[in-house]
């Protein structure tokens, strides 16, 4: 059957699985796993071997509801619900004896089926209240689809889910309704948080000229009446669906400015946001809508060493080889079966990132990009 006539047949009702579609894109699996055997460090040391600078705690698409297991929309991937907040505990019980500095949480923190039984808060406040029963005290929240199909934008920005004031000084985006920031855990560090719906369907009103100019930009692409239904195509083009996003202008050029400051500085930048932008490190529907955009800004900068990213459950990794910058894609914690574990923590020294992973995630030793690899410093 049509990609679309799956999608149809296998979805769920009201907002049952926007998320996670790679089997569509069978050429892009081959593609990935072949990449992954090229393009994959992986590390079989127990731990790291050195005291690291500092360390954080990753984690992915929790996807918590108070429901029965379900499965994708192929009902190739098993969905564990309940579970995933056992396995958030599971991460905790770790990250008490790694210590990690802080917590990045790269969206997803609800599955969006609690709208549908008006669960959304209290849902919401079950997996923020484990998070503060245990785990380092600093958590940067990313903002994914399902917190969109939860919650509206200015909700968001009103919520524990915005943890912008942990931000660093310096200029805040350009539109206060843009959730991006950067902050400092250690010097010659730097993190970026991005907002890869800042250019979507979700999250704006109907009324809105964001909304309307979203629109207007998926349709140049994707002709389905139902827009969670993907192009019938196998290219990236594929990544044109409601439940993707992409980064406005203004947000790109204030990233553009963090980054030249950091070249000066002589900084490492990690940068987050929960859609992947690099075709290689994800299945094509999971890319961000202007992923080539966010590419060409990390591309003119040299002190980006590494994208980290969600949504696509089965998780992905590919080293740019143009700059020799590491995009991660972490495996979602709600299509991990209870018995296993989807999380990591990062050992940061001073020439590399150290990922002990658990579960689904595997250990990598990510070493960051020599001056010959990386980008040019911007005049």
């Amino acid at each position: 059957m049509s990609a679309c006539e799956a999608w149809r047949r296998y979805r769920y009702r009201w907002f049952g699985a926007p998320l996670l579609l790679t089997s569509l894109g069978v050429c892009l699996k081959h593609s990935r796993r072949a990449a992954t055997k090229r393009n994959t460090p992986t590390m079989d040391a127990a731990g790291p071997e050195a005291t690291p600078l500092f360390t954080f705690g990753v984690i992915a698409d929790i996807q918590y509801a108070d429901m029965e297991d379900g499965y994708n929309y192929t009902r190739s991937n098993r969905r564990y619900y309940r579970s995933s907040l056992q396995l958030l505990e599971n991460a905790q019980r770790r990250w008490a004896a790694d210590k990690p500095h802080f917590l990045l949480q790269l969206g997803d923190i609800i599955d969006g089926f609690n709208k549908r039984h008006d669960a959304s808060e209290r849902a919401l406040e079950t997996v923020l209240g484990q998070l503060r029963s245990g785990g380092p005290e600093e958590v940067h929240h990313v903002w994914g689809n399902h917190e969109f199909y939860n919650f509206s934008r200015s909700t968001l920005l009103c919520s524990e889910l915005n943890s912008a004031h942990r931000a660093a000084a310096g200029p805040p985006p350009v539109r206060p309704d843009i959730y991006a920031y950067h902050f400092t855990p250690s010097p010659g560090f730097r993190f970026v948080v991005l907002d890869a719906y800042d250019v979507s369907l979700l999250g704006r009103e109907e009324q809105s000229e964001e909304y309307r100019r979203a629109l207007s930009l998926i349709r140049s692409y994707n002709e389905n009446q139902d827009l969670n239904c993907p192009p019938e195509c196998g290219d990236t083009n594929q990544r044109f669906t409601m439940f993707n996003g992409g980064f406005s202008q203004d947000q790109l050029d204030w990233l553009n400015s963090v980054l030249s400051e950091a070249d000066e500085n002589q900084e490492k930048v990690t940068i987050v946001s929960h859609l992947p932008v690099h075709p290689y490190s994800a299945a094509f529907i999971c890319l961000a809508w202007n992923y080539d955009d966010l590419l060409d800004v990390i591309r003119a900068h040299r002190s980006v060493v590494c994208y980290m990213a969600g949504h696509d459950h089965d998780g992905g990794y590919w080293r740019d080889t143009t700059t020799g910058v590491h995009h991660l894609t972490f495996e979602g914690v709600i299509e991990t079966a209870p018995d296993s574990n989807a999380f990591g923590t990062v050992f940061v020294y001073e020439d590399k990132m150290v990922l002990k992973g658990s579960g689904r995630t595997r250990d990598r030793e990510l070493l960051f990009p020599s001056p010959l690899e990386a980008g040019p410093l911007k005049s």
